[in-house]
């Protein structure tokens, strides 16, 4: 009897190994697109282009901040695209390496404008607040052992509505203030909740690129709404 209960569980420890060193790269892989995103943003800042950015997008108006979201909306759908190829490797971590430069050439203006035009707090409070945030989300998933992969469909929709939002804001220029900017901050934490709880239960154990990309690109969902509520409240000042 004792030697049944052993190999069983020696059967279930073996079952947990692979899973275990599927998240372990998962989570490397999206500290090393954290790491990268740093990078790239202080070559920016090093070279001008985020300066070059931030005029450009503040003297486009509404309409090159429109076109701006929408070339990053079809970088995104692209590089995920790469990210969940079973095919490649190579087109797997270009598709990761692709959306790190993506989000950097998106973030270039308001970092620009927050660190240089306001105060270097500004960014690192943001960043802080966005990593203890996705941090508490994180543990709530892994020590709950709660399933919140229902929140598909309410994220899904939820972002159309904001996406529509958005772009009738900047059509009309009508400010939508801080109150959509926390409901934006809910969202990304429901969407880290969601794709936590996606990379757990549903991610084949070879997706670890694709993984880290969907995480990293909730994490940078929060920190885009967490600077933007930040700098509000600095410019208020």
């Amino acid at each position: 009897m004792n030697d049944q209960i052993s190999r069983y569980q020696s059967a279930v420890t073996a079952g947990q190994r692979p899973r275990a060193a599927f998240l372990a790269r998962t989570y490397n892989h999206l500290l090393g697109a954290i790491v990268a995103f740093v990078g790239v943003e202080i070559v920016l800042f090093q070279t001008g282009i985020a300066r070059s950015v931030a005029q450009m997008v503040m003297s486009g108006g509404r309409t090159g901040w429109l076109l701006v979201l929408g070339g990053f909306m079809l970088a995104s759908w692209l590089f995920n695209s790469m990210a969940a190829s079973r095919g490649s490797k190579a087109a797997q971590y270009a598709g990761l390496g692709g959306f790190v430069i993506a989000e950097a050439l998106l973030f270039a203006a308001p970092l620009y404008i927050a660190w240089v035009m306001m105060s270097p707090d500004v960014v690192k409070n943001a960043a802080l607040f966005t990593l203890v945030g996705f941090g508490a989300l994180t543990a709530i998933v892994y020590y709950t052992g709660k399933d919140f992969t229902f929140m598909r469909s309410f994220l899904m929709w939820g972002g159309f509505l904001a996406l529509g939002v958005i772009v009738l804001g900047a059509l009309t220029g009508f400010n939508l203030g801080t109150f959509f900017t926390v409901a934006m901050i809910g969202y990304a934490g429901a969407a880290i909740l969601y794709t936590t709880s996606s990379v757990l239960q549903e991610y084949p154990d070879d997706f670890h690129v694709a993984a880290a990309l969907a995480l990293f690109s909730a994490v940078m969902l929060m920190f885009w709404y967490v600077l933007q509520l930040v700098m509000s409240f600095a410019g208020s000042d």
